[in-house]
């Protein structure tokens, strides 16, 4: 049976971003159902009949229903262990797990005042304090994966995985507020950049036209 993957618009869902991501990455079939986001409460209501959490993206599987990004990847590194979605060795595979956790928990200040918005012409704004902390602590930790892992390629853990998936929306919140970022990081984002599954959703999300006001005070 094929999987079904309910996201919001791709322009704005960070969250759904990153389930897409992992599951086109690791080669994994599904289908694609996009409710937009944000438009009334006829839309609310086809999320709320899938997810009584009232929240995309989530992931159908016959009877089963996961919600939740980390939840979905979770799910699907159980379900289709040779997509290869964590490290295979245990050590890196507890770090990248740690990231992500730190990731969906954290960054609260980047978030807020960073929306995703594909659309957004590139130019910085000004942040509060808690935001560049925000941003120098992923940096951080973008460079100490890079340096223990840069002769295995290009990603955090040398190989895609889903530790990159769950950054992703970083480097769209990088680049359209043109955050200064130190050359190793930005050789990672080029490298994400030109994965080409992110680049399919980039595609995709910048041929959206519908405009959510929300998104349009900065």
């Amino acid at each position: 049976m094929t999987l079904t993957l309910v996201i919001g618009n791709k322009n704005y869902s960070s969250w759904s971003m990153r389930p897409w991501l992992a599951l086109r990455a690791g080669g994994i079939a599904f289908k694609e159902k996009l409710i937009p986001l944000y438009t009334g409460p006829a839309d609310k209501q086809r999320i709320l009949d899938i997810n009584p959490a009232g929240k995309v993206p989530a992931l159908i599987d016959g009877r089963v229903i996961v919600w939740d990004s980390l939840a979905i990847i979770e799910y699907a590194a159980e379900r289709f262990p040779e997509a290869g979605l964590w490290p295979a060795d245990p050590a890196s595979r507890a770090h990248a797990r740690s990231i992500s956790a730190e990731m969906h928990s954290g960054f609260s200040a980047l978030r807020r005042e960073c929306g995703m918005n594909l659309h957004r012409p590139i130019s910085p704004k000004t942040l509060s304090d808690s935001a560049r902390a925000d941003i120098a602590r992923i940096q951080e930790l973008w460079t100490y994966c890079r340096r223990r892992s840069e002769r295995d390629g290009p990603f955090l853990f040398g190989s895609f995985t889903a530790a990159d998936a769950m950054y992703a929306p970083v480097i769209h919140r990088f680049r359209t507020y043109a955050i200064e970022v130190t050359t190793q990081v930005q050789e990672y984002m080029n490298a994400m950049m030109e994965q080409p599954a992110f680049r399919e959703w980039t595609g995709q999300g910048l041929a959206e036209t519908m405009v959510i006001e929300r998104f349009e005070t900065d």
